[in-house]
């Protein structure tokens, strides 16, 4: 399979659709590939001593909420629209400067953490401080996975964007393994697998955006890629926050027994996300591509059918073999807590990956009018967790409850929020 750039003569429609299916086809493998030697790890979790689990579980938290999902779409939209526009010199000098801005952001960030290591130490019931440097290294390389990650993806060029996901699950599987069996049961060697694969994952994608990356810089217009960035960047952010938050919020107020139960659920859960997300990863430079270009596409309503079988079909099936798959992966004594919050989790997952797809849609279009919206929801959900957690299934209530505001937000802004023009324009595609 080569690598598919973005196309310049016109195809038919059937071609396209064709081509979409391809591409999502590979994402499909490579993320559920790269997903299960990820989710290989928590096999070793038997290995850990107790409570060591909870703290890689919230490690891995603490990763997940960076603006990882806004930072890939902001560069996979601007990669589309730069190469649908032929302004690929500003791309180039804006890809280089996020990645410098990033770095000097971490070394901020890495000294906060220095002067209040102990307090972080505390609150999170971390003992070993290796495992917090170890995060950090973990955060500045995760922040720059997306940097790249999104130029390709903005590129269509999915090949080497599935060859990253890849390499990023062998690169964890691998190195945590390596570590766990080498130096005994504790969180810090897990994170030391999670830091070799994505390391690996953001060899990949800079290599294979080079092209883009080293070209000679062009000034831009500096309003009117705020005017873009800054909405795109809200919008996956707080949907980013909906989808992975709980977790730290249960370190904070459950026992270790309790977290490493939450966790493992929530691993197999969010694996739904790994099944339908490429779809829409896909979708989203195509959309942006004929946006730029005032070109027609069905895509949105081809990707919702499919994410909604795909996600629901998932759910079902974590809630009929989820149990199964528990047992054989987990210890003993937190298997019952996790059989029992598995189904809420699978299924609070549903609701959020079709907003996924929805919000896609309107953000790769350029209809901003949901993201106040978003960031509102988001908050009231932060509040929601700190008020609503006497129980792990209470914690799911409230993250299905959201996750379901959300999608209604997302259909809403979707078929009738818009303005009538933009209403058209949904209508025609």
């Amino acid at each position: 399979m080569s690598a598919e750039k973005v196309e310049t003569a016109p195809v038919s429609a059937g071609e396209q659709r064709a081509r979409f299916f391809r591409q999502s086809g590979w994402l499909m493998i490579a993320n559920i590939a790269g997903g299960a030697l990820m989710w290989g790890v928590h096999f070793l979790s038997k290995r850990l001593k107790e409570g060591e689990y909870g703290t890689f579980g919230a490690m891995l938290s603490l990763v997940m909420v960076l603006p990882v999902m806004p930072l890939q779409m902001v560069l996979a939209q601007q990669a589309a629209k730069a190469l649908a526009t032929r302004r690929e010199g500003e791309l180039a000098g804006m890809i280089r400067m996020i990645w410098l801005g990033t770095l000097a952001l971490w070394m901020v960030g890495a000294a906060g953490v220095l002067f209040q290591q102990d307090s972080i130490m505390q609150r999170w019931g971390i003992t070993n401080p290796l495992v917090l440097w170890i995060t950090l290294l973990v955060c500045l390389f995760s922040i720059w996975l997306p940097l790249f990650s999104g130029v390709l993806q903005g590129q269509q060029n999915f090949l080497w964007l599935g060859w990253a996901m890849m390499s990023n699950g062998v690169g964890r599987f691998a190195g945590a393994a390596l570590a766990v069996f080498a130096l005994g049961g504790y969180a810090s060697g897990m994170m030391s697998g999670v830091l070799l694969g994505v390391i690996v994952a953001v060899g990949f994608a800079i290599w294979q955006s080079y092209s883009l990356w080293r070209l000679p810089a062009v000034p831009f217009d500096w309003r009117a890629l705020l005017a873009q960035v800054i909405p795109l960047m809200l919008g996956f952010a707080a949907f980013q926050f909906l989808f992975t938050a709980d977790t730290m919020f249960i370190k904070t107020y459950f026992t270790g027994s309790e977290t490493d139960a939450y966790v493992s659920a929530g691993v197999l859960s969010r694996a739904l996300m790994w099944l339908v997300g490429p779809l829409a990863a896909v979708m989203f430079p195509r959309i942006v591509h004929s946006a730029a270009k005032s070109e027609k596409t069905d895509l949105m309503r081809t990707v919702l059918l499919g994410t909604l079988v795909l996600s629901v079909g998932g759910a079902l099936g974590l809630w009929l073999l989820g149990p199964f798959v528990v047992k054989l992966v987990y210890p003993p004594h937190f298997v019952k807590t996790a059989v029992a919050v598995l189904p809420w989790y699978a299924f609070a997952m549903v609701p959020l990956a079709l907003a996924n797809v929805l919000l896609n849609n309107l953000l790769a279009r350029g209809l901003f009018r949901i993201v106040p919206s978003l960031v509102v929801l988001a908050g009231a959900y932060g509040v929601a967790l700190t008020q609503f957690h006497g129980s792990l299934i209470t914690v799911l209530q409230v993250l299905g409850g959201f996750n379901l505001l959300l999608l209604a937000a997302c259909v809403w802004f979707t078929y009738r929020g818009q303005p009538a023009e933009s209403q058209a324009a949904q209508a025609a595609a």
